[in-house]
């Protein structure tokens, strides 16, 4: 269940009579969504309780008491050995009379106490029963979650009584007035209406039982809002509607037609209506709601929007550091203060992938801030922000999402006026709300980025018809901000190659396709990089992006970078990876890195996104090292004077020559004396995870001998039905060899180490694995044949990791090994004999240490949590053996790891092309 319903499950059980015997099961349900767990403890067979109670392990010890004894109760939960039984894993104690709630987090330490009517405001910190990791942003959006899980079922509500209003000619007049809604329980909470209850308490009251004259109350209202004060007179209003005040600015210019509501949709908008909209935090709000009109998104309401520190992870490097800083060095100087308050006013924040504006909230909401500052110190408290809400740009494809960016700014200003100025001068200047457009509705990599934020002293003076109602292919933008700096930021669609769609494709070809020859495996990301580097030639901007580290490893590097960083663009700050998450325990989120450009900064800043620790350094290159731009390109043979390392095995048999243990049992028992065709065979992690299966290895010879033998006749048919039927010509011409694999690589008779293809990324070192006598490796891995010990001390080494993380890429969050890049291209210094003995007599440590440990697997061995002493211990000593022969001692850590390798490999590939 996401944080929505859940909400919303525990809102309705407070609603309800107490039962004292049947809440523990009913909490519990809430979080669950199943009532199968709660069946097991209500026969007992489950619940772990000793005092009478409820307990379910691994998560809550719940009591109710008589009236008057919940605290009582909470000090019984708390002694009880069932609490205390470790195995029980008891995270929450949880009291209540149906009058009071107490509860503990036995892991935080947080205590709740309030009314039980109350407790469903609390949610947020009972979501790890649900396996929701409850961080501090939730607890600070409960209302927030609260409000779209209430807006949702209204929407739900609406269209399911209003189905043409669902259909793609009339979803924009329903995200509208969505829209619409949302304002006006805004305004009503915060004193815009004259009274706190004028929006819905007057539907209320206008409005018939069933609901069948909702919706024309409220086109009456919204006829009101663009209605100004002067023309009145005229517009037949009824009396109860001109208590509205003017709004107009295009949020209710246009059709103000309403959909029909049934009586429970008027109940779902006035128990909206009764939530506290002052708590509404638009930095994460937009986020939230715009999954309301996606129902491809709607089961993740409440999880899916992007926070406020990470947020500034972009912000802060890009502008925000370099404003704070000014601020101090100003000081109370009066001149200088109001220098820095001119430059905040001009200063243009562009998010061209914005979704609902939390990139350009977040921006708004932080200068504000900083002028607030400025006009403290300089006397001036009261004043009026000079910061107008037209600097704060973005395009957004989905126009339900660009329509509650729009608002959100608006809440956002409002919001800022008050903390700032104060409510009284926040309501004198809040309306009407002017028709300036600084959002635009299209697809970004195909608009002119020129033409929506223009360079200073350019402009497109043409007027918007409205601000929310006519959702703009191109931008028409009346204003302009002359002398301005202009920041461009956001986190844009990753999208692999593989995972674009046609119009995304199209998108890419119309940017890339006149100066790369390979940009058709590019992320999609990357459409925005080459858009705001192309922005950076005609003024002086700085971009920012979060982006999939994708971009900035493996082949993208080289295909596109050298062309991006050229004529003086240089990256000017980064963040290295680090994770992106949301709000559910059992997902790791995605694993995203920062990249800023600007035209010739004068040094860089290089950010450890984990350790949260920043130096300045004189160049960022593309892989977000320290060191002079540098692209790693693939090789086909080894440069470094390495042993190759291959791709396995191709059987493309249809499972004909692959099979498990019976099968091999089996064919053994009807083989002929002396042939031997049966081998272990290793897939892509079959030798790392300690399991493996059988595969033929059959020559021209062996076949003519077991080809009327049924057992391998059958083997055999199975691989030429399956090659015989393939679209692909090579595959069709093996069914001439059926007992072969199609790509054959090794003979069967070397000394063969593994290599997976992929990688966890938890493990400190990448696994090489000796395989037995005679295996056969498939084509989802790769493979030593006959290799040097020396060889297998130096990919077992942590410089080896280090390099294939930065330059072979990864899938997800694990590593993926390329020979072309990782191995072909890997810096080694000349060896002298005795540097080769050393490493050898490393390798045959490692190899011990794990043989010392049988039948444990690769997997449990490099398990960083259980890695056995004696392996770590030699691995150690392979490290420094390896890293003294480099730089005569150990590596401080990898970044010096990696600045080395790059200086080597610049060397070496000098040296190879002269």
């Amino acid at each position: 269940m996401n944080p929505v319903e859940i909400e919303q499950a525990i809102s309705d059980l407070a609603e309800q009579a107490f039962d004292p015997s049947e809440f523990p099961f009913a909490f519990l349900e809430c979080f669950d969504g199943s009532a199968t767990g709660s069946k097991r403890l209500r026969k007992g067979t489950s619940n772990k309780s000793d005092i009478g109670g409820v307990l379910k392990a691994g998560s809550a010890h719940i009591l109710t008491s008589e009236p008057g004894g919940v605290s009582d109760a909470l000090e019984t939960l708390r002694s009880s050995k069932a609490t205390q039984t470790k195995r029980n894993k008891v995270r929450f104690l949880i009291a209540t009379d149906g009058e009071e709630f107490q509860a503990e987090d036995l892991v935080s330490g947080d205590t709740i106490a309030c009314t039980y009517q109350d407790f469903p405001d609390h949610f947020g910190v009972f979501l790890p029963l649900a396996g929701i990791s409850t961080v501090k942003q939730i607890r600070e959006s409960a209302f927030d979650i609260k409000a779209t899980g209430r807006l949702n079922r209204l929407y739900v509500e609406l269209l399911k009584d209003n189905p043409d209003w669902g259909t793609a000619d009339r979803r924009s007049e329903m995200n509208h007035f969505m829209a619409r809604l949302i304002f006006c329980f805004f305004a009503e909470d915060t004193d815009i209406f004259a009274s706190n209850d004028l929006f819905t308490g007057t539907i209320d009251r206008m409005s018939n039982r069933d609901g069948s004259n909702t919706h024309e109350v409220i086109s009456e209202i919204f006829r009101a809002m663009n209605t100004a004060i002067a023309d009145r007179a005229g517009a037949n209003l009824p009396r109860w509607a001109d208590a509205f005040p003017y709004v107009n600015g295009g949020l209710f210019s246009g059709s103000t037609e309403a959909p029909r509501f049934s009586k429970i949709a008027q109940r779902y908008l006035s128990h909206i209506g009764g939530l506290d909209w002052t708590k509404i935090n638009p930095d994460i709000f937009g986020s939230m709601i715009q999954a309301v009109a996606d129902e491809g998104e709607r089961s993740v309401l409440g999880m899916h929007y992007t926070s406020v520190p990470n947020i500034l992870k972009v912000l802060n490097p890009l502008f925000l550091d370099d404003l704070n800083v000014a601020l101090e060095e100003a000081g109370d100087n009066s001149r200088k203060l109001l220098n820095l308050r001119n430059r905040i006013a001009k200063i243009r924040v562009f998010d061209p992938a914005c979704g609902s504006g939390n990139f350009l909230v977040i921006a708004y909401k932080q200068l504000r801030a900083v002028e607030a500052e400025i006009n403290r110190r300089r006397g001036e408290a009261d004043r009026k922000t000079d910061i107008p809400l037209t600097n704060f740009r973005g395009i957004e494809i989905r126009d339900f999402s660009a329509e509650i960016a729009r608002l959100a700014l608006i809440i956002a200003e409002y919001q800022c006026d008050v903390t700032h100025r104060g409510q009284k001068e926040a309501l004198a200047e809040f309306l009407p709300l002017d028709n300036q457009n600084w959002i635009t509705c299209g697809n970004a990599l195909r608009l002119d980025w020129l033409s929506i934020c223009p360079p200073t002293g350019t402009g497109v003076k043409h007027k918007a018809d409205d601000l929310f109602q006519s959702p703009l292919d191109q931008a028409q933008i009346d204003f302009e901000n002359e002398g301005g700096e202009t920041y461009i930021c956001g986190n844009p669609p990753y999208k692999g190659g593989t995972e674009q769609d046609k119009e995304q494709k199209s998108d890419m070809a119309s940017i890339f396709s006149a100066g790369f020859k390979t940009w058709k495996s590019f992320d999609y990301i990357l459409g925005f990089f080459q858009k705001a580097r192309s922005f950076l030639d005609f003024c002086d901007a700085q971009a920012a992006f979060v982006t999939t580290n994708s971009i900035c490893q493996g082949e993208q590097v080289y295909r596109y970078w050298p062309q991006c960083i050229s004529e003086g663009i240089k990256i000017s700050f980064a963040v290295t990876s680090f994770r992106w998450n949301n709000l559910a325990a059992h997902n790791a989120g995605v694993t995203v890195c920062i990249v800023g450009l600007s035209k010739n900064p004068s040094t860089a800043r290089l950010i450890d996104g984990k350790l949260n620790t920043m130096r300045e350094v004189s160049n960022i290159n593309a892989y977000l090292v320290a060191y002079q731009d540098v692209y790693v390109k693939n090789e086909t043979k080894p440069v470094n004077g390495l042993s190759p390392v291959v791709n396995g095995n191709k059987p493309a048999d249809g499972g004909g020559l692959i099979f498990g243990f019976e099968v091999a049992s089996d064919l053994r028992d009807s083989c002929p004396d002396g042939v031997e065709v049966i081998r272990p065979f290793y897939g892509a992690h079959d030798a790392t995870h300690g399991v493996g299966r059988y595969c033929l290895w059959v020559n021209e010879k062996n076949y003519q001998e077991l080809k009327n033998i049924p057992a391998f006749r059958h083997r055999f048919e199975i691989v030429q039905e399956m090659r015989g039927k393939s679209d692909k010509e090579l595959t069709r011409n093996g069914a001439r060899t059926p007992y072969a694999f199609q790509q054959i690589r090794q003979t069967g008779k070397e000394v063969v180490f593994q290599i997976p293809r992929h990688s966890s990324e938890v493990r400190d070192f990448y696994p090489v694995v000796s395989l037995p006598p005679g295996a056969i490796v498939g084509d989802g891995a790769f493979s030593f044949y006959d290799p040097p010990l020396w060889n297998i001390a130096v990919f077992a080494s942590k410089l080896s990791l280090v390099w294939i993380a930065a330059v072979c890429g990864k899938i997800k969050t694990d590593f993926r090994f390329s020979n072309t890049l990782g191995w072909n291209t890997f810096p080694v210094p000349k060896l002298t004999e005795k540097n080769r003995e050393d490493l050898a007599s490393c390798a045959e440590d490692i190899l011990l240490a794990r043989e010392a440990h049988f039948p444990a697997t690769i997997a449990d061995l490099y398990d960083p949590e259980n890695m056995p002493a004696n392996l770590r211990a030699a691995h150690d000593r392979n490290d420094e053996t390896l890293e003294r022969i480099y730089i005569g001692r150990r590596f401080k850590n990898n970044t010096e790891r990696l600045e080395k390798l790059f200086d080597m490999y610049t060397k070496m590939t000098t040296k190879v092309l002269t």
